[in-house]
């Protein structure tokens, strides 16, 4: 069996010239993916980068522990290659390359912890896993650098965002398709691109073959599908560049054409990028959205709001009287799936309005406890969500950048209690300081492997741009128990 990609052997066929592959938006996508380079990355955009990389990882190990990612795993036994990249959180178990990527993006979405950006997509999921997967098993014989690790996921980062940006619908939360399996599958085709090193015209046939790959329906949302969406990206991504690498095409024009990834948006009006010289990304103009409990971002301005509520009512530590409350109202955009009056799963907990505000009210905040099959199943969590009222204010928009939430608590005296949530803290308007992320991270990480783990992943990602080779990575990923293993860091 080929041990690397490099060891595939490849079509001969012509290759367009890189300024006929410039005249179309596809061309423009697949010159930016094959010509960034790393003095391309700004200081702003690497430390943005990094705070990203650094939660993903710490929510996928913290999601190797829920019931989905085991399926997942258990599903993707059946697939073996001598080329294999580690499983996160598991040290003796690796698959092949497209199956690392597939679970550890499954891990990275199965509890709704990951990041968000605006226009709505998580971007980093579909993204990162498939970069560790490559960086440890499909270059072998060069070593991918901190810094090649950081321009690819940026690149993947971009390729999302601009994207996503072809659509003013794209900028709402969604309706039809889950973004993350729309654009996902591009951005880490794109990423894969960059990393393996592939040509400008593999670049633009990487993106009409993720293309194929793309799109998710809504309905899926709040199920135990929903983590799949990512996987897949990351996957499907990974597989497009893989192919591309061998000389698979698709259609020249995907981006540019209604009929290509135009099929995905009502309203898709592409257009070529920006030129490389000083090339303005998208993460440094709008940065992330990091969440502090596993929920869907909009759950985080009601569960804020609905805990100022409580202070005002009983103050910090004290007792909610439930029996004294007449009614709730929530003041929240209106956005079907996540209006959810009483959750049965966990994963419908996680996208209700009514339950994160309930949750908030109940015991002042919402944590990864809070969606236990346990603290669901609360008789006085199910008494305060039957006193829940929604109501959707004509001016409160279903957009991350505008919505706000509102929640009014009435007790049977007839006395009122509101507070309303413009932004909450770890939105990119008032993100989470590095303490608040460092210790995040170190409590999601130290579910699934050591304290030497935890400390060896935290130094590498704080000086990526330094380390000679990012593989050292899956070193600690997989790291369990406490070992004599020293961090080299330029080695």
């Amino acid at each position: 069996r080929p041990q690397s990609l490099a060891a595939f052997p490849l079509r001969t066929h012509w290759r367009a010239p890189a300024e006929m592959l410039a005249k179309t938006v596809t061309g423009s996508f697949a010159g930016v993916i094959h010509g960034l380079n790393v003095s391309h990355l700004s200081e702003s955009v690497v430390q943005r980068s990094k705070r990203m990389i650094l939660d993903t990882l710490g929510v996928g190990l913290l999601g190797t522990s829920t019931e989905v990612f085991h399926r997942a795993v258990q599903y993707s036994k059946i697939y073996n290659s001598d080329v294999c990249s580690t499983v996160w959180g598991q040290p003796d178990l690796k698959f092949p390359p497209l199956y690392a990527a597939f679970v550890n993006g499954v891990a990275v979405h199965s509890m709704d912890f990951d990041d968000t950006w605006h226009p709505a997509t998580h971007p980093s999921g579909a993204v990162l896993p498939t970069l560790v997967a490559i960086s440890e098993a499909l270059v072998p014989k060069q070593k991918l650098s901190g810094l090649d690790l950081l321009l690819a996921f940026n690149v993947g980062i971009e390729v999302q965002g601009r994207l996503m940006r072809f659509s003013r619908e794209a900028s709402n939360i969604p309706k039809r398709f889950h973004p993350p399996s729309v654009v996902g599958p591009m951005g880490s085709a794109a990423a894969a691109a960059k990393l393996l090193n592939l040509d400008q015209a593999q670049c633009r046939e990487a993106l009409a073959i993720a293309a194929s790959y793309s799109g998710a329906p809504m309905a899926n949302v709040a199920t135990q599908t929903k983590p799949f969406h990512i996987g897949n990206a990351a996957r499907h991504g990974l597989e497009a560049a893989c192919m591309a690498f061998l000389g698979l095409e698709g259609n020249k024009e995907i981006l540019d054409l209604e009929s290509g990834f135009g099929a995905f948006y009502a309203d898709y009006t592409p257009q070529c990028l920006p030129s490389l010289e000083s090339y303005p990304w998208l993460l440094e103009q709008q940065d992330v959205a990091i969440k502090r409990f596993p929920a869907h971002l909009g759950m985080h301005w009601v569960a804020d709001a609905a805990s100022s509520v409580r202070k005002l009512i009983v103050g910090q530590d004290e007792i909610l009287p439930i029996e004294h409350i007449h009614k709730i109202v929530l003041k929240v955009p209106d956005a079907k799936y996540v209006n959810r009056p009483f959750p049965g799963s966990q994963h419908e907990a996680r996208h209700s309005f009514q339950f994160n505000a309930c949750s908030a009210l109940l015991d002042g905040d919402v944590s990864v406890q809070s969606f236990s099959h346990h603290s669901i199943a609360r008789p006085q969590l199910k008494e305060l969500l039957s006193k829940v009222q929604i109501e959707h204010p004509m001016d409160n928009k279903p957009n991350f950048e505008k919505l706000y939430c509102e929640v009014s608590v009435t007790l049977q005296n007839g006395d009122t209690f509101s507070e309303r949530c413009d932004t909450f803290y770890g939105h990119w308007r008032k993100p989470l300081s590095k303490e608040d992320l460092v210790k995040k991270f170190t409590f999601n990480a130290s579910i699934a492997v050591s304290k030497e783990a935890v400390e060896g992943i935290l130094e590498t990602v704080d000086k990526l741009e330094e380390v000679a080779d990012c593989s050292i990575l899956s070193e600690f990923l997989r790291l369990r128990h406490q070992t004599s293993y020293s961090l080299q860091l330029s080695q």
